[in-house]
């Protein structure tokens, strides 16, 4: 694993250390102890309202607007989910942290998928054909995860942002590994798309959670009544031939997980990459608005992900070299795309 060439700094070292110590000591305490604190910490955060919690609010309007059909949103019903979404956040971190010490059959117990979706999964991957499930920031994609490697995939490939300090984003990917994961690192010397292909056209399993631009470079859709940026991990779909399957998690109950497979979106038969892209980007858009609308707290969205809220400078710049080359903008979503195998448009 290649290692960033910054040097680290003395607190970048504290807070590696406290990290590692901290994601051992919640393993160790009694779960209630280890909840009150997680608890009381999005408490606190929702009471700041800081710049996150934020622009989370701003998310979550657009949503509450689409549910009720009117872009005027009670103030204190908006409050009182982002509150919700913060709790959720918190019982995100607090699952990953204590994963390794939840029961396997827990885990498998406690996860409610939908039948169809689950079926069409497994045939797909038992028939050699590789799938890409795509899901929003929602509920508990690593136990997700954990669920989808006991139930028999075996294995799957996802890729991670790198975090600093190093020795944080090392013990995640040790961490996901353990669990059966193949974890690729989004920036760095080389772009995963490449490593992507190759697994989905061995018939493996990939799974990204797409619902925000990362690399700045991917998809305009349209999402509750708005214009957004996702990832291209359509274009995937598009290069391979995987089967692209629009995917959600979120909680159930205090122990509990559910989660819905989608069914898969089909790779259009006519035009341009870009514009088959663009099609499947809008689609896996309109089936996350469903799964949001029906669990809006557990959309765990702090970052921008609305057009309206991104930098005017960069949406600019963007748009001109779309217009320029829409096939090259499409493909920097993920990484510099190989040529195709086929000699389709």
């Amino acid at each position: 694993m290649a290692r960033s060439s910054r040097p680290v700094s003395v607190s970048e070292r504290l807070t590696g250390f406290a990290y590692q110590r901290g994601w051992k000591l919640i393993c160790r305490v009694p779960e209630s102890w280890g909840w009150s604190v997680f608890a009381a910490a999005a408490e606190i955060a929702w009471r700041r309202q800081g710049p996150k919690v934020q622009v989370l609010e701003a998310n979550l309007r657009r949503v509450l607007g689409y549910i009720h059909g009117r872009r005027d949103v009670d103030g204190q019903e908006l409050r009182a989910l982002s509150r919700a979404a913060l709790r959720s956040y918190a019982r995100y971190w607090f699952e990953v942290f204590r994963l390794p010490v939840i029961p396997v059959e827990q885990i498998m117990d406690g996860m409610h998928v939908n039948p169809e979706g689950e079926a069409a999964l497994f045939a797909n991957l038992k028939a050699g054909r590789g799938v890409i499930i795509a899901l929003p920031h929602m509920g508990n994609f690593e136990q997700a995860g954990a669920w989808v490697v006991k139930e028999g995939a075996g294995s799957f490939t996802t890729v991670a942002e790198r975090l600093r300090p190093e020795s944080v984003y090392e013990a995640f990917v040790r961490f996901r590994e353990s669990l059966g994961m193949e974890v690729l690192p989004l920036t760095g010397n080389q772009t995963p798309f490449g490593t992507l292909a190759q697994r989905l056209r061995r018939g493996g399993l990939v799974c990204l959670v797409s619902d925000r631009d990362l690399k700045e470079s991917g998809v305009e859709v349209e999402m509750f009544g708005e214009k957004a940026r996702i990832a291209a991990t359509a274009a995937l779909a598009v290069h391979t031939g995987a089967a692209l399957m629009p995917t959600a998690t979120w909680f159930e109950g205090e122990h509990e997980w559910g989660a819905y497979i989608g069914e898969e979106i089909p790779v259009p038969e006519s035009g341009t990459r870009a514009e088959k892209v663009a099609l499947m980007s809008q689609q896996l858009a309109h089936a996350w608005e469903a799964a949001i609308a029906g669990h809006p707290q557990d959309w765990h969205m702090l970052q921008r992900v609305f057009t309206a809220d991104l930098d005017p400078a960069f949406l600019a710049t963007n748009h001109k070299n779309q217009n320029h080359d829409a096939e090259r903008a499409v493909a920097n979503g993920l990484g510099h795309v190989p040529p195709p195998r086929d000699s389709g448009p």
